[in-house]
């Protein structure tokens, strides 16, 4: 049985926490957390979900509080 167990985590395991990674980067908002606190729980979890450059960019813009990102949209 245990050797089956370690099967399964080596041949899914990797999949599994990038889905993970994913799911929780999808469920992840600001709420009153500072910018800094936010930003080390977005490395935190975008760390391991795949996501690179623009996609992980996107995510990020949509997981911050939306006074926070009318200003950045107001200095462009």
């Amino acid at each position: 049985m245990r050797e089956l167990l370690t099967a399964l985590k080596r041949e899914f395991g990797k999949e599994d926490n990038k889905s993970t990674r994913v799911a929780e980067l999808k469920q992840l908002k600001q709420g009153p957390c500072t910018m800094d606190k936010f930003v080390q729980m977005f490395r935190r979890v975008a760390r391991g979900s795949g996501y690179k450059r623009r996609a992980l960019i996107e995510e990020f813009k949509r997981r911050i509080n939306s006074n926070i990102g009318y200003k950045l949209i107001e200095i462009k």
